[in-house]
């Protein structure tokens, strides 16, 4: 194809007249001589002269016909472009660095929320076989609802590896906890699990000296992670078959070491124990009654995992000849059940997955906010490129083209953009992995790049689209007559986009104060028990003997910083184990809810400051007292006892009588509704000595206690913690959710103000005239703030109205999740929906305040 010849001058020119009638030419003309300022000082002819040269020549590569363009003309149109979108960055600067500093913080969410995301997503993924590994959990119906839970009974696996033909092979797993292992004088403290032998079998934790199938196969075998031989030994080499001690009383044969844990693994150990051996030490755990170990299989390829749960519907009810059929195991894929952990009436019904889709939605909204300034911004300087556009469409320019010249500009700054964004992220990843508890990090790996790609693609396209559109519709001469009919449907379309970020802006607001005041109350609530100042010493060593355990406690009472201690087997912070075998009279027989039990030693209830209803606490002037038995409201409440005291129940076939009522108190997370519980005098089932600390003596008693421990329980270290802290921990997500969700809201609302700004003072420039002309006629400085504030407030009040009823959906379907909550208030509504406006108003107050008190002079003069 021949390549076509560029319009002559005299040609163009009275092309252009013809259109412009003599005035827009002029326009055109003007607009270049910016580019080149060093002709501003010449005649006027020269510059005429010279830049229609260049008009002819920036236009060359659209004055053809319309035909397929050339290799040679799509390069010359494509440095066209690329200049023209250079020039138009430079001299919109205000537009450009809005645009540029909005996208780029919204990049720094997106790739930060997916950092996070992706690890969370990653966590258990790496087992080779991760496809075929699950997890046995068990429906217990209780008669009055039911309830899923991890814990099984401890002949599962073996029974599921030999009678079930779909299971490749099948592993147990209790937790041993923290543990002293001694090796020539060194001791060191490390946390276990104890494992069936085919536990490597089934996970890929990488064996750095043993074999997979052997490790385990002896009950006095130990397998150690890198980083405990390290501790103990000073290296991995030739550890095996060395002898080391645990809790100075069993010896262990090393038969493995293996790699630590990695970070995407939810469970982190230190060392493996078999579990026969714990079989051999746990009778209890030997029949089908009881339930405690966790249930791990390997199944073969091609299970049909539906068919297989139910096949195992009546596994539990064949083993126990039905006496356990309110037990229906059923198996879950193992990767899942850290993020899907929640189960309501036997239904999977969320977990940490929420907390994912969350920051994901929030990630997107914050990208679109970001894209909805560019496409403000974009479609309200429309007007200045509308000669532009509309000499290109005149001269031959495909609609096509222009689209995709307005999309590359977009898709430039948002490469720009997450330039940016990437050395921020650099920067402050740290900070947020210290805030999320993870250790993240940037690897520019294959799947990385393809997402960042598709970031920008997408952020470009979004941002550019409707710009691109816009701009390219209209025909050339409806655009050299300015006569636009798409100008009040352009007008809607920026007020929806405004109204849409802070009506999101609004929503986040809210849901920040509302997490912020939940957190809040869980803090400050009176959990029916002194939380403050009370160590937790974990049992071990001389302190495992009842007897030494009396005198420990006996002891450290007398040392100066400590008020009073006993122990207990409850932690006060979780859910330590259950039993349905208590008997009372009246009770349905059909009835399995299980009671939280507390075994306590005397002077507990002291110690935690929980207070009695009705009857007495344990005393050891009563020695009668280790047959006897004290509840809590719910327990009493629960069995329908009226005047309990003195009324006697069957646990586990004994009987005991009944010698208090304590008054409800709170050894769970806000989640849970107070369980029925009891008390009973059982110092062998304790795990914990609890010690109160005086106020402002924490430092003096720990130096007391380690010192008299070091004495009492030489080569066991100390393992202490405060009771507050273990407190906290329990909504250790919800305090990053409210961490990082004030941070998203903050930023979300700061890419609002920034396009909002910018639009405003766009606007205030396009109505300079207005302005000057209203002030000769006597309107006042307060007169035109009004008048520019006007239809902003009006946008920003709709934004509140639509987002305050969505924000209370949102808010009270999160707060759903807890058994006691906070209530809704009122101004927490209005004081987000006026902190809106504040910001919006403050946002543009420098901007409005500027415009009103302008020359009127400077107003009406030409540029």
């Amino acid at each position: 194809m021949k390549s076509q010849k560029p319009i002559p001058p005299k040609l163009a020119e009275s092309f252009l007249s013809w259109f412009c009638k003599g005035e827009l030419l002029e326009e055109i003309l003007g607009d270049l001589y910016e580019y080149h300022e060093e002709l501003l000082d010449k005649p006027d002819w020269k510059r005429k002269l010279f830049y229609w040269f260049h008009v002819f020549h920036f236009l060359r590569p659209f004055a053809i016909k319309k035909t397929k363009p050339s290799q040679s003309n799509t390069t010359a149109m494509f440095r066209h472009n690329f200049l023209i979108t250079f020039r138009n960055f430079k001299r919109y600067k205000s537009s450009f660095f809005i645009n540029l500093i909005g996208l780029s913080t919204g990049l720094v969410c997106i790739l930060l929320i997916y950092l996070w995301v992706r690890d969370e997503l990653a966590m258990d993924k790496f087992h080779t076989n991760d496809h075929r590994l699950y997890q046995m959990l068990e429906n217990v119906d209780q008669g009055t609802g039911m309830i899923t839970r991890h814990s099984t009974s401890g002949p599962t696996a073996k029974a599921l590896a030999e009678e079930m033909p779909e299971v490749e092979y099948a592993a147990m797993t209790t937790w041993v906890s923290d543990y002293t292992l001694s090796f020539n004088s060194k001791d060191v403290t490390g946390k276990g699990i104890y494992a069936s032998k085919d536990y490597f079998q089934l996970f890929s934790y990488k064996l750095i000296q043993g074999k997979s199938n052997q490790v385990l196969a002896d009950k006095k075998s130990i397998v150690l992670s890198k980083n405990l031989a390290v501790s103990l030994f000073g290296t991995t080499e030739d550890v095996v078959g060395k002898i080391l001690e645990w809790q100075h009383e069993e010896k262990y044969q090393v038969s493995g070491i293996f790699e630590n844990s990695p970070n995407n693994s939810s469970v982190q150990f230190d060392f493996l124990l078999t579990f026969e051996g714990f079989l051999d030490n746990n009778k209890w755990a030997t029949n089908w009654f009881n339930t405690s170990p966790s249930t791990f299989l390997l199944m073969k390829e091609g299970v049909d995992i539906q068919d297989f749960n139910l096949k195992i519907v009546d596994l539990v009810r064949t083993k126990t000849e039905g006496k356990a059929s309110h037990r229906t195991p059923f198996i879950t894929p193992y990767s899942d059940v850290y993020l899907y952990n929640k189960y309501e009436n036997g239904v999977q019904s969320g977990g940490r997955i929420t907390y994912v889709k969350l920051f994901s939605i929030i990630a997107l909204f914050i990208l679109v906010i970001a894209c909805i300034n560019f496409m403000n911004l974009s479609t309200a300087r429309a007007s200045r490129r509308i000669k532009e556009v509309g000499i290109k469409k005149a001269l031959g320019a495909y609609r096509a083209t222009l689209i995709a010249q307005y999309l590359g500009e977009s898709i430039l700054l948002s490469f720009l953009s997450l330039v940016i964004s990437i050395l921020i992220v650099v920067v402050l990843l740290p900070q947020f992995s210290d805030i999320t508890g993870k250790q993240l990090q940037i690897e520019l790996n294959l799947s990385l790049l393809t997402c960042l790609s598709v970031v920008v693609l997408v952020t470009g396209l979004l941002a550019g689209s409707y710009p691109a559109l816009y701009l390219s519709k209209f025909n050339p001469i409806s655009m050299f007559k300015n006569n636009l009919s798409g100008g009040v449907g352009e007008l809607w379309v920026r007020k929806g986009l405004v109204i849409f970020q802070f009506t999101i802006s609004i929503v986040l607001i809210i849901s920040v104060l509302v997490v912020y005041k939940q957190i809040e109350f869980t803090q400050n609530k009176n959990l029916g028990y002194k939380k403050d100042n009370i160590l937790i010493i974990d049992r071990n060593g001389q302190l495992g003997n009842d007897r030494k355990l009396k005198t420990f406690i006996t002891e450290i009472q007398n040392l100066p910083g400590i008020e009073i201690a006993a122990s207990s087997g409850h932690d006060m912070t979780g859910h330590n184990g259950g039993t349905y075998g208590l008997f009372w009279p009246g009770k349905d027989p059909e009835d399995r809810t299980e009671f939280e039990r507390m075994p306590i030693t005397h002077g507990m209830l002291d110690v935690l400051g929980i207070e009695m209803k009705e009857g007495r606490a344990f005393s050891e002037e009563f020695p009668s007292d280790s047959s006897k038995i004290i509840f809590n409201e719910a327990g009493i409440d629960f069995m329908g006892l009226t005047d309990p005291i003195g009324k006697v129940v069957k646990l586990w076939g004994e009987e005991r009588q009944i010698i208090g009522v304590v008054k409800n108190f709170h050894f769970e997370s806000f989640h849970e509704n107070v369980k029925p519980l009891f008390f009973w005098l059982s110092p062998n089932r304790t795990e914990y000595v609890m010690a109160r600390v005086e106020k402002g003596k924490e430092q003096e008693a720990i130096q007391n206690l380690e010192k008299f421990h070091a004495d009492f329980n030489p080569n066991f270290p100390i393992n202490y913690r405060f009771l507050d802290t273990d407190y906290q921990a329990l909504y250790e997500s919800e305090k990053r959710v409210s961490v990082l969700s004030s941070y998203f809201a903050g930023i979300a609302i700061l890419i609002s103000c920034l396009g909002l700004f910018g639009l405003v003072a766009f606007t205030a420039e396009r109505r300079l005239k207005e302005i000057g002309i209203r002030k000769i006629l006597g309107s006042s400085s307060f007169g035109i703030i009004g008048l520019l504030s006007f239809d902003l407030t009006k946008m920003v009040i709709l934004a509140i109205l639509i987002g305050l009823p969505m924000s209370y959906f949102i808010a009270d379907e999160w707060l759903d999740g807890f058994a006691f909550r906070i209530t809704l208030e009122w101004w927490f509504f209005f004081g987000a929906g006026f902190m809106a406006l504040l910001i919006a108003w403050l946002t543009i107050s420098f901007q409005i305040l500027k415009t009103a008190n302008v020359n009127p002079i400077e107003c009406l003069r030409d540029e």
